[in-house]
């Protein structure tokens, strides 16, 4: 039986620790709170993310990260994408050598502007071959009351990822593989940032056409980034692109897009920080992805607005008007 251990107890690591059980796997989750571990122990239940969700016998949770990573193929990392350095740095010397992890995380790490599978390799010290990325139109609160799904397992090497790929697989979660890690981490970073945006739409009335517009152009700016760092285009209209994108922007599930909304209706950013229970990743994340694109040389105007607005202050009206009244350009313009 395939072994596997979740780091993280949060709506979308027990999501994935559910994923795992039901399609065979031993799976054991690593929390940090004590009564969480507990209620996944004695109830099969995680009250605090998943209430009312049944996870199944062969899911346990444990405090101590040496018995969760004991003799796991598969060590699955849920955590918010800010804290990985640091937590992966302490879990390093419990993990076996030879077992895949695999990211949930849907970042770029402040300050260096890396990717989540590129601060794995470094803290953790291994090769492409062993890190694998989950990217997709995946909202844990659906896939939880087994709704279906579908996603993308990446890894450089596709063995790996079928091996992956046989791992998650059930009658709800249907994940296919591919090779452009590069590709489904920016997919999965930036439709965060974009989804800020269209929350704010949202939350301001803008209406469908405007919110179509920002999920259309937002992706033609991922693309853009995902161009420059050698990304293959064809990820960005599959489900880790186009397919995150779209759910991210549309749902009132999506962190991003109730983060957004809120602003939109004339919350301030410490008033909708508050009302978020959980990390919103592309209120931190948009800083990096800017820093991201300004290294490589790429304009992405709605991400530089949704910086504008979450970290200096920016009204969205004066932000939508300032969007809205930049110069005109054709509908290619950046990306050969």
């Amino acid at each position: 039986m395939t072994r596997c251990a979740v780091f993280g107890t949060g709506s979308w690591g027990t999501a994935f620790a559910m994923i795992l059980a039901d399609a065979g796997c031993d799976v054991t989750l690593w929390g940090r709170r004590s009564e969480i571990v507990d209620a996944i122990n004695s109830r099969h239940e995680n009250p605090d993310y998943l209430p009312g969700v049944h996870l199944p016998e062969p899911v346990t949770a444990t405090l101590d990260a040496a018995k969760a990573a004991e003799g796991a193929d598969f060590v699955v990392l849920g955590i918010p994408s800010q804290t990985v350095r640091e937590n992966l740095a302490a879990w390093a010397p419990v993990l076996s050598p030879d077992a895949v992890l695999v990211s949930l995380m849907k970042g770029i790490e402040l300050g260096t502007a890396k990717r989540m599978s590129e601060v794995i390799r470094e803290v953790a010290g291994v090769g492409e071959d062993r890190v694998a990325v989950v990217s997709g139109p995946n909202l844990a609160k659906e896939i939880a009351h087994r709704l279906p799904a579908a996603s993308v397992v990446a890894c450089a090497d596709e063995d790996v990822a079928r091996r992956l790929q046989a791992a998650c697989m059930t009658p709800y979660f249907r994940p296919y593989t591919n090779a452009d890690v590069v590709g489904c981490e920016l997919g999965g970073t930036v439709k965060n940032v974009i989804g800020l945006a269209a929350g704010a739409a949202d939350g301001m009335r803008l209406g469908d056409n405007a919110k179509a517009s920002l999920i259309t152009r937002g992706l033609a700016e991922t693309m853009r980034l995902g161009a420059a760092m050698g990304a293959d285009l064809h990820t960005f209209a599959g489900l880790a692109g186009l397919g995150d994108l779209v759910a991210t922007c549309s749902s009132t599930l999506s962190r991003n897009h109730t983060f957004g909304a809120n602003l939109g209706r004339g919350m301030t950013v410490e008033e909708a920080t508050a009302a978020a229970r959980q990390t919103t990743e592309g209120v931190k994340s948009c800083v990096a992805v800017q820093e991201l694109a300004r290294r490589h040389g790429v304009e992405m105007p709605i991400v530089d607005t949704v910086v504008a607005m979450v970290h200096d202050g920016k009204s969205p009206q004066l932000a939508l008007k300032e969007l809205m009244s930049r110069s005109a350009k054709p509908e290619r313009y950046g990306t050969n």
